[in-house]
């Protein structure tokens, strides 16, 4: 059995530790709870870390999963993995249909839409709902594509992403915008990028948002598969990622949907903006009539 490494602080993230080995990955992922399934996935350069807030929250009337994806948090990669958009979206995939997760709603933001939305629309059944908080799910705009030549770029994303670790180090503590990260959970969403090479999926993922052009085009094409199901569209003002033209963008695609905004939280609202988070998650299932109400 695999074990927390030296850097993990359980005070933190005090919560039993899963693991699952899938198509030659160890997954590392947080079970907690029991109720209608909450699917936690995260983007980059984050792990289930920044779901802690959220756990804490709604565990006590659902079953909060938390996967990390291959490279991140405590989950290591078989080898030859390119840590690219489309195989971590049938990392998922597969890590759904493993636990035989069923009727899922899936919290997604930053990569983790893409990766998550991208496993919900090939097996579309087994989801319930969508909660989506500044992410995206289609070809990325001029902006956001300059930025992934920057941070993945072969040689400005090495320097930056890998070498000197900006992305980790100082772009997430200064996305936050309601709090300041403490120096222990700075070191947490640090821990599992101690080396250079540990690095790499944080690179290559920026590079992804040009270089997966065929994955997200094929996704956007497949939406209509989940675009119908109750959807509550979480966005926080204060992300410089995604601002309102991705909202409103969702807000075409989303059918069945029902807005909220975080006035002022970052990109990381989860944890700049998890106790509002959760009281709109409860008040969600409730105003539905769903399991999981109080």
């Amino acid at each position: 059995m695999p074990t927390r490494p030296d850097w993990f602080d359980a005070t933190l993230l005090p919560y039993e530790s899963h693991w699952l080995d899938l198509d030659g990955h160890r997954l590392h992922y947080l079970d907690v709870g029991t109720g209608p399934t909450l699917l936690m996935l995260h983007g980059n350069p984050t792990w289930g870390f920044l779901y802690r807030r959220l756990v804490a929250g709604l565990a006590d009337r659902f079953r909060c999963v938390v996967p990390d994806h291959p490279g991140f948090g405590l989950s290591q990669a078989r080898a030859g993995y390119g840590f690219t958009a489309a195989e971590h979206a049938e990392v998922v995939r597969g890590f759904v249909e493993a636990l035989d997760l069923r009727d899922v709603t899936p919290i997604v933001q930053d990569w983790g839409g893409p990766i998550g939305l991208g496993a919900a629309v090939r097996d579309p059944d087994r989801y319930a709902g969508l909660v989506v908080g500044n992410t995206w799910a289609w070809p990325s705009s001029l902006w956001t594509r300059s930025f992934g030549q920057v941070m993945g770029g072969p040689l400005t994303g090495w320097l930056m992403s890998q070498r000197l670790n900006l992305f980790v180090g100082q772009m997430v503590p200064r996305m936050m915008r309601r709090r300041t990260l403490t120096p222990a959970e700075r070191a947490m969403y640090a821990g599992p990028f101690p080396t250079v090479d540990s690095r790499r999926p944080v690179r290559v993922l920026p590079d992804q948002i040009s270089a997966a052009g065929p994955f997200l085009r094929d996704l956007e094409g497949r939406l209509g598969a989940i675009a119908g199901k109750p959807s509550l569209l979480l966005w926080a003002t204060g992300d410089i990622a995604f601002g309102d033209g991705e909202r409103r963008r969702w807000q075409q695609v989303l059918t069945d949907r029902t807005d909220h905004t975080l006035h002022g939280a970052g990109h990381f609202w989860q944890d700049d903006a998890g106790e509002e988070a959760v009281a709109v998650i409860r008040g969600w299932f409730d105003d539905r009539g769903r399991p999981g109400h109080g």
